[in-house]
């Protein structure tokens, strides 16, 4: 099967089929810049069609057997093996990640289905009492009906099928919107493997459309429940004003602009080889990713020679090739922003330890320091492989730092103490915090969401019962009641 061509399609109610739109999606591999497909962009109506179905067959799907749902997830897992090497090779060609960023997705994607497969049986009740003799109150869990899911382009497989499964799991249906720079790899993909694994007709759909399209349809239609949304703040915050207004539930994971602190005890050895993993795995383009990296100025001199060494060893060129470790950036809207970036932030007088050089959508690793303070380039979110590297005097100006973000997703603190460790990570205002490790972890069964503009609620594990189940209250009076009129 060659994806790109036979998967380049909405699905619908079951059905593989062309959106009627007025334009085309056109996926093109972002290191050669060669076209993968296009796909004509679905409108509102089959927007509108694809929730209708959602709607009609989650009845079905919520009340087959949780062991015969889990099922489904479980053939996924064996599709995904069987296929592997070609579905690394798609998500490779279509957004110019690396063979050891594939292999990543890969392992992730399978590890979070096995959770899914678990979460099929976790939507548990419970019996409470009351103050009423002879009555007994049950509480129910059960499916909200229908997930409306947005998903971004770095992980599409992942972090489509990361969503989409415990949705699915707990018996919900769902409609999946993937990013348009991802639409096969994040969207008919998914919907292939869980065809393919037995997923009744019309209980996951995929429309591949844009807001200049659909406008805010996908978010404002009565069907779905709940909208789960992963991506960049400026939008989240479109989706969480619109899903609030027609009184829906937003989960929201949206950007970072995480810090790596190195404290004056740390290895420093160890400290480089995890700072340089999480600032320049995938280019960068990693929400978790350590925009900024923090160190005490008393060993930042030896951090800064160490650290430099080795991203001058980091190898930028085809992803398709396995030595290469910094590939494209997803197009070239987002290269030339990060390229000015560099740019805008030396010219106000930072130094460049390592200043890379673009090509096309290529940008070899960058690391910056001596920012000068109010620097817009230590508060925003940067997708691309620029490290900024800040000195600090002391534990307390560490914290102080790395708090100065409007965001509030993750971090790292690396130190020879782990109790020194602890009460650093324990002032640092995000969601996630790592000690000894690198700021890019997510774990099947462990909160992840972050703080701040980094979003809302939380998912992984027990947090998506919470995520795409709402209790239900259903009372019994074995006695009778007795009444004041």
């Amino acid at each position: 099967m060659s994806y790109f061509t036979d998967l380049a399609l909405q699905y619908i109610d079951g059905q593989w089929c062309e959106g009627s739109g007025s334009w085309d999606v056109i996926d093109f591999d972002p290191f050669n810049d060669d076209k993968l497909a296009a796909i004509t962009v679905a409108t509102s109506e089959e927007v509108d069609h694809a929730y209708r179905a959602a709607e009609r067959h989650q009845r079905n799907w919520a009340k087959t057997n949780p062991y015969t749902r889990r099922q489904v997830f479980e053939r996924a897992i064996g599709i995904i093996e069987d296929n592997e090497q070609e579905i690394s090779e798609a998500l490779i060609a279509e957004v110019g990640g690396t063979r050891l960023k594939a292999n990543i997705e890969l392992h992730q994607t399978k590890e979070f289905l096995r959770e899914a497969v678990h979460l099929a049986l976790r939507a548990e009740g419970r019996i409470l009492p009351s103050p009423i003799d002879g009555k007994e109150n049950r509480v129910h869990r059960v499916p909200v009906g229908v997930v409306g899911v947005v998903t971004p382009y770095h992980f599409p497989l992942l972090l489509s099928l990361k969503t989409v499964a415990p949705a699915l799991a707990l018996g919900n249906a769902v409609v999946l919107k993937p990013h348009q720079n991802s639409p096969v790899c994040g969207g008919s993909l998914v919907a292939k493997i869980l065809e393919d694994a037995g997923l009744p007709p019309g209980v996951l759909n995929v429309v591949i459309s844009d807001t200049a399209e659909i406008g805010d349809t996908f978010i404002s239609h009565p069907v779905p429940k709940v909208i789960s949304f992963t991506g960049s703040e400026p939008v989240g915050r479109q989706v969480a004003t619109v899903a609030a207004s027609h009184f829906k539930r937003a989960v929201l994971e949206m950007g970072g602009n995480s810090a790596l602190l190195v404290l004056d005890d740390a290895d420093l050895d160890y400290a480089v080889d995890a700072a340089v993993f999480s600032r320049f795995v995938h280019q960068g383009q990693v929400c978790m990713s350590a925009n900024r990296i923090i160190v005490d100025q008393s060993i930042c001199k030896a951090f800064n020679e160490k650290f430099t060494a080795k991203v001058k060893t980091l190898k930028a060129g085809d992803p398709r090739d396995p030595d290469t470790q910094i590939g494209p950036l997803i197009n070239p809207v987002q290269a030339d922003k990060v390229h000015s970036l560099v740019e805008r932030t030396i010219a106000e007088g930072a130094t460049a330890l390592v200043r890379g050089t673009k090509r096309g959508n290529l940008i070899s690793p960058t690391i910056l320091t001596d920012l000068p303070d109010g620097s817009p380039a230590l508060r925003e979110e940067i997708l691309g492989p620029v490290a900024l590297v800040i000195p600090v005097d002391g534990e307390d100006e560490a914290v102080r730092v790395a708090n100065d973000t409007p965001y509030g997703l993750g971090g790292a603190v690396h130190t020879g103490n782990i109790d020194r460790g602890l009460r650093v990570a324990d002032r640092i205002e995000t969601g996630m915090v790592h000690i000894n490790d690198t700021t890019v972890v997510d774990e099947p069964i462990v909160p992840f969401g972050g703080e701040k503009n980094s979003g809302l609620g939380r998912l992984n594990g027990e947090q998506m019962v919470d995520a795409f189940t709402t209790t239900k209250w259903i009372s019994i009076q074995h006695d009778r009641s007795g009444f004041p009129f």
